[in-house]
């Protein structure tokens, strides 16, 4: 009986324990990365970088680059384009690097770290050296990118099918809660710099520096408690460790044809998701320049949103455990369209409609991204995850060039941000309207992995 006792022991599957253990370290990853999201590309960023571009050339001056004339409102919009034409070019290659290695979680702080590092240079844009903080911020949105494409990858590693919804629903509930938690005391530091002692200028400044430091420091914790996972699946390609990622991103470009499903879903992403990360990249210009809001009170809503979002990702799990993912994400594309619609008529200082604006916002964020990211997981075939979420997240974070593109064209001839936001329902209508083709069970059948209970 003893002996007996001890081979049930010896035989005992520890898979579940394990993966519980990696995936609450994973969860920091959107802790850490989100401070960067929130304090610098949602909220700060764009306001201070107009204010700088503004000092060098006056209100209604315009920046002139490479032969294009530039209005200041519209920059913000311009450098977040360049830098999804860049990550076009980067992400794919990391993607097929991190495929091929079993240090993905090293990778994976490399990159936050040379991102957090960028972020941190933040500090030093000030007067009008406008062109110093676009190349600071695309270099830490392009390092911030590449370590999310990895991130994701690990998800499928550390989860089954059946746990994918939860595990990617309580990691971006991680993500508003930690990036929510460092914009509260940023908040706090903005609305009360005076009595701290501070000029404006330097409150925001020092804001964004703390995001950098927040990054960098909680990244410890995934590096930490993620273990090597062996790639598979690795194509037979030779030469040295670059050569061989970029014959790994050519072999899997190729047989990208075999999975029509997830193409579809991709085309489906790149529209509805360039409008959701539009709307987040531009709200806090939108709640500034057009509404007539101070700073500090668009710190405060987007404080809300963080809060609302962290429920929201939450119960669209949880959602998506009893109808299915493919059905929630669509009610929230739903949501998105009515946001914008709002944002059309939505009156100007109105301190209320705004807050109800930001509340719709934070349900329907969170949820979407979090699902839509453990949906297309059940597309990838086995040992191609990073390549598939690299393919992912050239439309993904911040990146998303058509749409703002689009913001930053509408905005330059009407001269008004109503437009602009509103104009962004055709990625909503559009991508719906894909999503609605995708066949579930053939891109799970196609793939090669397990069906969940629910669809």
């Amino acid at each position: 009986m003893v002996r007996a006792g001890r081979d049930d022991m010896t035989i005992a599957d520890l898979g579940p324990l394990n993966r519980a253990r990696e995936q609450r370290a994973w969860y920091f990853t959107d802790w850490a990365a989100s401070a960067f999201q929130t304090t610098v590309a949602g909220v700060l960023f764009a306001p201070y970088l107009i204010s700088v571009a503004e000092n060098a050339v006056g209100e209604h001056g315009r920046l002139h680059v490479l032969g294009l004339s530039i209005a200041p409102g519209s920059l913000p919009s311009y450098v977040i384009t360049v830098s999804t034409l860049l990550s076009a070019l980067i992400f794919p290659v990391v993607g097929a690097l991190a495929d091929r290695t079993a240090r993905k979680p090293d990778l994976l702080v490399g990159l936050s770290w040379v991102g957090a590092v960028a972020a941190g240079l933040l500090f030093f844009m000030s007067g009008d050296n406008w062109l110093f903080g676009s190349i600071a911020f695309m270099v830490a949105n392009l390092a911030g990118g590449a370590a999310i494409v990895v991130s994701d990858s690990i998800l499928p590693l550390i989860s089954t099918e059946a746990e994918r919804d939860r595990t990617s629903s309580v990691g971006w509930a991680y993500g508003y809660a930690g990036g929510g938690l460092l914009l509260a005391i940023n908040f706090a530091v903005v609305t009360f710099h005076e009595a701290l002692g501070l000029d404006k200028e330097m409150a925001v400044r020092l804001s964004l520096l703390s995001a950098a430091i927040w990054w960098a420091a909680f990244m410890i914790i995934p590096w930490r408690g993620i273990r090597k996972h062996p790639p598979v699946a690795v194509e037979d390609v030779g030469g040295g460790l670059l050569s061989r990622s970029f014959g790994q991103l050519a072999a899997t470009l190729k047989d990208l044809r075999n999975y029509p499903v997830a193409l579809t879903f991709l085309l489906a992403y790149l529209f509805f998701n360039d409008g959701i990360q539009t709307v987040i990249a531009s709200a806090s210009t939108f709640g500034i320049e057009e509404l007539g809001f101070a700073e500090g009170t668009v710190l405060g809503t987007y404080l809300l949103v963080q809060f609302v979002a962290m429920f929201g990702a939450i119960g669209f799990g949880r959602a998506a455990a009893r109808y299915g993912a493919k059905k929630v994400i669509l009610s929230g594309l739903v949501g998105w369209m009515g946001i914008v619609t709002v944002a059309l008529v939505v009156p100007d200082g109105q301190l209320v409609p705004f807050l109800v604006l930001g509340v719709a916002i934070g349900v329907v964020l969170g949820g979407t991204q979090a699902l839509a990211r453990s949906y297309f997981s059940l597309f990838i075939p086995r040992g191609k995850e990073a390549e598939y979420f690299s393919l992912y997240h050239a439309m993904d974070r911040g990146t998303s060039w058509f749409g703002t593109l689009t913001f930053g064209v509408v905005y330059q001839l009407t001269d008004s941000y109503r437009p602009a936001i509103f104009a962004l329902i055709a990625f909503f209508v559009l991508g719906g309207l894909l999503l609605l083709r995708v066949d579930t069970e053939r891109g799970i059948r196609d793939a090669g992995n397990v069906r969940p209970a629910v669809i």
